[in-house]
């Protein structure tokens, strides 16, 4: 706004950048996100869903390792083949025995056993490469949230920012008509206006005090938006530090490469498009053999004492010839799945275009509007002061001043709705560049209080 304009209105707005006094510390944007990124829920949901992917990744990979159990029993019974051979393993047996019918035979028995897969036909490669595509797609789709609620957290503090300035707004112009209808009563006093010009200004103090009401509550909606968006209590509303009118100077329209290629969600549906490819190859691979090696080493005792040492180790190998289609079935569930990862992908790529557009259109459309209404706040608060003078003078009548008074009061609301309304259409822009949480990915998670 013009300097000249600067004293029609002593309108105090919460400003960006001067904070809030909230919790002991003030609190602005900056703080706002930080604890956002430290609190979320949602955030942590899809943070926590990124660690998982990467714990995959590392079972995936453990199948490239020899697996070694170890293991222990204890056996009791009377049924001749299994007594027979478990004296056999106790290096017990006798061929004085009745085998048909033996004495109640127990044995304990500890074991070591190790088993290593030696080939596959590429099955764990495959496996450990789609793990490692879906790590990434999760991690892709944390930044993602990150950066969404970095814009989150923007918008719901400009909301609380316009709120709180569209509140004085509503109570100077609440103050105004008052002023008017104090006017009106003197002028009545007098015989220089009549009745129905003072119940006209008490009706339409009426109406202001109803909309004073609403934006008093339009205000407390916003502060309970940013804290459910931050996931604390970051302000309770009591007290606000306030800057004096004009609102700050926007920065410069938002750098945008014009390209969508930053977004996170079109990493991750690539990420998602090549973990399904690889799927496609490890189905695929079921049709080769697998080829293991395995061994164990076991001690028998009958009564905790005098183990009795052996050992087994061996080779095996596997082909499978017929499954009942299990595999054909399975590596065309893997293509089809494939597929769709594909039209997922293209899907995602147009989403985000046209996302990019809209959010370029409204940032130029902001900036235009806010133009727009400050030039017409100027004449709007003009505009009132001569037909306020008009009306003390007798010129005007209370139909002129109620019009004037209206109009003042819609046109500085438009106002400050399209100056916030052009900071988050920013936002909007860095959001859909896939930049807004970008500075936010070396940058610790603090406490939210500067």
């Amino acid at each position: 706004m013009k300097a000249g304009a600067g004293g029609w209105l002593r309108l105090w707005v919460v400003a960006a950048g001067l904070g809030w006094s909230a919790q002991g510390g003030e609190v602005n944007l900056d703080g706002c996100i930080r604890a956002a990124l430290a609190g979320n829920p949602d955030l942590a949901v899809v943070v926590a869903r990124a660690e998982a992917g990467r714990a995959a990744v590392g079972e995936a990979r453990s199948a490239y390792a020899p697996q070694l159990t170890l293991g222990a029993n204890w056996t009791r019974t009377d049924n001749p083949p299994q007594a027979f051979f478990l004296r056999l393993n106790q290096k017990t047996a006798s061929l004085q025995e009745d085998f048909n019918r033996p004495e109640d035979t127990e044995n304990v028995r500890g074991s070591v056993g190790a088993q290593w897969r030696l080939y596959d036909g590429g099955r764990r490669s495959a496996g450990l490469r789609a793990a490692g595509y879906s790590s990434e797609a999760a991690g892709w789709m944390a930044e993602a949230a990150r950066n969404d609620l970095v814009f989150q957290v923007t918008r719901a503090y400009y909301s609380v920012l316009q709120a709180s300035a569209l509140l004085e707004v509503q109570r100077e112009a609440v103050g105004s008509i008052e002023g008017s209808l104090r006017v009106a009563q003197e002028r009545l006093k007098v015989g220089n206006a009549i009745r129905t010009d003072v119940m006209n200004l008490e009706v339409q103090l009426s109406q202001a005090k109803e909309d004073l009401i609403r934006a008093a509550n339009g205000r407390k909606l916003a502060i309970a938006a940013l804290n459910t968006v931050v996931g604390r209590e970051m302000w309770d509303g009591e007290t606000v530090a306030p800057a004096a009118f004009p609102l700050p100077e926007l920065p410069p329209p938002a750098g945008c490469p014009g390209s969508i290629e930053g977004r996170p969600e079109l990493a991750s549906v690539r990420m998602q498009e090549k973990a399904a490819e690889a799927m496609v190859r490890r189905a695929r691979r079921d049709y080769y053999p697998v080829v293991n090696l395995f061994g164990s080493a076991d001690w028998d005792s009958e009564a905790l004492d005098d183990f009795e040492q052996s050992y087994l180790v061996g080779a095996s190998a596997e082909l499978n010839l017929f499954d009942g289609s299990r595999t054909r079935s399975a590596l065309a569930g893997a293509r089809a799945m494939w597929r769709s990862a594909c039209a997922m992908a293209e899907k995602v790529r147009n989403e985000l275009k046209l996302d990019l557009q809209q959010s370029l259109l409204r940032e130029s459309e902001s900036r235009e509007r806010l133009g727009v209404s400050e030039k017409a706040v100027g004449s709007a608060v003009e505009s009132l002061r001569i037909t306020r003078e008009r009306y003390q003078q007798g010129s005007a009548d209370i139909t002129e001043l109620m019009t004037a008074q209206v109009g003042d009061t819609a046109t500085r609301a438009r106002w400050v709705a399209a100056h916030y309304d052009c900071r988050v259409a920013q936002a909007d822009v860095a959001r859909a560049c896939g930049s807004a949480g970008e500075e936010w990915k070396a940058r610790p998670a603090e406490d939210g209080k500067r």
